[in-house]
């Protein structure tokens, strides 16, 4: 794999990773407004929410929360 290659595929995981954390905010907020905050699949949406989270503090934490460059000056 060259370089270009594995930053596209970095690119693709981290864009994943930002769909996934958004959508499991999304279905939380649901859940919630339906009072199931108690139900399986909130628990779950938590569990996920909290792990994408993790990644994307990393990615911070490192500087790659911003593959684009949109907010470099």
């Amino acid at each position: 794999m060259t370089g270009a290659e594995r930053l596209a595929a970095y690119e693709a995981m981290q864009r994943f990773v930002e769909e996934r954390y958004a959508q499991a905010v999304e279905r939380m907020a649901q859940l919630k407004a339906q009072g199931r905050e108690k139900s399986a699949t909130y628990r779950q949406m938590m569990g996920d929410k909290m792990q994408f989270q993790s990644v994307l503090n990393l990615y911070k934490l490192y500087g790659l929360d911003d593959p684009d460059g949109k907010d470099a000056p």
